[in-house]
């Protein structure tokens, strides 16, 4: 008989690493928390009644009709279909794998089906699917223009906390412009100016003399806010038809995509600047990711120093991504005020910058992912109205509260392992 050699324990060769992949548990986690508040919410509070969705506007090519459903037995089979989803990641997770996008995808689509079902059981109105979706579009305009310029000033290392005040101040010269001139266009390029401005002046505070980059956007939300609140007082409220009444942007139809069924109404018959972030969101994508000047962007967010060495300007690249940065996010500024309403009001930004910053730590620091983030967000703000035409159960207060609780949860579950770039919000100090 032969026998067995000694089990001997394998030594890596010297300069021979193991890559160990560890996969965070957060969005299992969240997602079974998520399920089980679910699932307590419709125990202790039955509706009964059919749901009735509303899926046409009239204006589609073909009339597909209404959607009547059982409530409470939609929202189970949703409940138990995030369970099963749940039930995957958890196994994924166990196994050290990835949970994949789509799993995050679908289960945010079972929840939603979930409780529509449960709100609208039993109510005279019908919930207005197509329009739930063009008002959520709508609302995260802003959100997705200050998500976008987030990434471009992180991915070339600069933290851009003042997002909220490019917004603000693109909303105010959007509407004082656009008053004093008759035109819409003229009030958007005033708003791409003054986002222009306010990251000229954070990139000479952060970039040149070398400031702690949040403070300075910090100070520079403070300051927008105190400025234009006081022009708005003394100058707009005693002459408002003079410097606070200005043209909006009509709703333009594309042909043949307005009329697909559903969708069409809601993303294809828009104002003019929705178009505009249609072709923002790929456009900043690949100008970041497949252009020369993308990678040198990169470069100086993740390792300066090397990009310094193979004769990239860090100081002036990183100027250029600020400004670039402030004339997108001056864009969901002016959307405020020549698209949204025709005035400026104080304040009316109500925190959509930090909003939009929280998109992008959700996103990755990626210009899609973030802009799927802030369409997340957008329909969270969205979605009160819906609630309060059909009559649900759910206080105002905690609607009121929703985008900001769908923030928080966000960035702390969802996310998972996420990594910002290197050398964001470190200033470069040449060797």
């Amino acid at each position: 008989m032969t026998a067995l050699a000694p089990t001997v324990p394998v030594t890596p060769e010297p300069g021979v690493h193991r890559h160990v992949v560890t996969v965070s548990r957060k969005l299992a986690i969240t997602l079974g928390v998520v399920t089980a508040l679910s699932a307590l919410l419709y125990l202790l509070a039955p509706r009964e009644g059919d749901t009735s969705f509303r899926l046409a506007t009239g204006t589609e090519a073909v009339d597909i009709g209404d959607l009547q459903v059982p409530g409470m037995a939609t929202a189970w089979v949703c409940v138990a279909v995030m369970a099963l989803l749940t039930a995957y990641s958890v196994v994924r997770t166990w196994t050290n794998r990835r949970t994949g996008i789509w799993v995050a995808i679908l289960f945010a689509f079972a929840f939603l089906v979930a409780f529509l079902s449960w709100a609208g059981a039993g109510s005279d109105s019908d919930i207005p699917v197509s329009r739930l979706i063009a008002g959520s579009v709508l609302l995260s305009v802003p959100i997705v223009f200050g998500a976008l310029g987030g990434v471009i000033g992180e991915r070339a290392g600069v933290v851009n906390i003042a997002i909220e005040g490019q917004l603000l101040a693109g909303a105010f010269t959007a509407a004082f412009v656009g008053t004093l001139t008759g035109s819409p266009w003229a009030g958007l390029i005033a708003a791409v100016l003054s986002g222009v401005l306010v990251a000229l002046v954070l990139g000479v505070f952060a970039i040149k003399y070398r400031v702690n980059q949040v403070i300075v956007g910090v100070v520079l939300n403070v300051l927008v806010i105190g400025l234009t609140s006081f022009l708005y007082s003394t100058v707009m409220v005693p002459d408002a038809e003079k410097f606070n009444q200005t043209e909006r942007f009509g709703s333009l139809a594309i042909p043949l995509l307005s009329k697909i069924p559903i969708l069409g109404p809601a993303l294809f018959n828009q104002p003019i600047v929705v178009y505009m972030m249609y072709v923002a969101v790929p456009a900043v994508w690949f100008a970041l990711m497949r252009t020369r000047w993308g990678l040198r962007v990169r470069a100086v967010g993740e390792h300066p120093t090397a990009a310094d060495t193979v004769g990239i300007k860090v100081e002036r690249t990183r100027y250029r991504a600020l400004l670039v940065a402030g004339a997108i996010t001056g864009i969901g500024g002016g959307f405020y005020t020549v698209v949204s309403v025709s005035s400026f009001g104080k304040e009316m930004t109500a925190g959509a910058g930090f909003i939009a910053l929280a998109a992008v730590i959700f996103g990755k620091w990626d210009p899609v992912r973030a802009a799927l983030a802030a369409l997340l967000f957008g329909f969270a703000s969205n979605l009160e109205g819906t609630l309060s035409i059909v009559g649900a159960p759910v206080p105002s207060q905690f609607m009121l509260m929703l985008p900001y609780v769908v923030t928080i949860l966000a960035v702390a579950g969802l996310v998972g392992r996420s990594r910002p770039p290197a050398a964001s919000g470190e200033p470069y100090v040449k060797g």
